[in-house]
């Protein structure tokens, strides 16, 4: 199946769904197999069950097996116990910005802030995962606002949805194992910022805003007693 991040290839496989990005791309995020800033040409979702990462085992040492097993070591990869094949694909142009957006699971939503005990709990493997892509190279700099774009766009398309915390029963933000991936193509930047006041920071927000949207709209058909709950923050 083809996708419109910056002209990728989506292609489902066994239990991991693969963001083929045509070329190298410079990458920024904190997924737990290829964080930071890397250079990969893919990223990989991989379908997890909650029984697989009980203690003890490590999960990232759980992915990297995954991984290598599937050919994919080179791949930035996440894990999710979301359903793959419900992702949302999004493009704006020009220059392009994609974003492809997984919707978490239903015991996974939760706010910023909450109290102190559901920090301590364990948390599901089940998230939210955007990859969100331009199509120019970009600085350093342009990347860590483009992470920072997706996080505020995320956080508000899932306000605006209506999602409410398991937890506390207040606004929901997100989940609690969300997961940002951002990239350009690698070379000499042809964009140095990516600010609110710039057209990729445009762009950006506006293709995160849609992807998650329209994942929270259909995860809300499935999920819809979530937003009847009450509840302090």
């Amino acid at each position: 199946m083809r996708g419109a991040v910056d002209e990728a290839c989506l292609v489902r496989s066994g239990r991991f769904l693969v963001a083929e990005l045509g070329q190298q791309h410079r990458l920024l995020s904190f997924a737990i197999v290829g964080g930071g800033f890397v250079e990969a040409a893919k990223v990989a979702w991989c379908a997890v069950r909650d029984a697989e990462l009980r203690p003890p085992v490590d999960p990232r040492a759980f992915l990297r097996e995954q991984l290598a097993a599937a050919d994919l070591a080179g791949a930035v990869g996440l894990m999710t116990s979301a359903a793959l094949d419900g992702y949302v694909d999004v493009a704006r142009r020009p220059p392009r910005a994609s974003a492809f957006a997984a919707s978490p699971r239903s015991g996974s939503t939760t706010r910023c802030g909450p109290a102190i005990r559901p920090l301590l709990r364990r948390h599901a493997p089940g998230r939210s995962t955007i990859l969100c892509c331009a199509s120019v190279p970009v600085s350093d700099e342009a990347r860590i606002e483009m992470l920072s774009l997706v996080a505020e766009a995320r956080t508000m398309a899932v306000l605006e949805g209506g999602v409410r915390s398991r937890q506390s029963g207040g606004a929901a933000t997100g989940t609690g194992t969300d997961c940002i991936v951002v990239g350009a193509p690698c070379g000499p930047p042809v964009l140095a910022y990516a600010g609110k006041h710039t057209v990729l920071g445009h762009l950006v927000g506006a293709a995160v805003i849609e992807a998650v949207s329209r994942g929270v709209r259909g995860w809300l058909a499935a999920h819809g007693a979530l937003r009847a709950a009450t509840g302090g923050s």
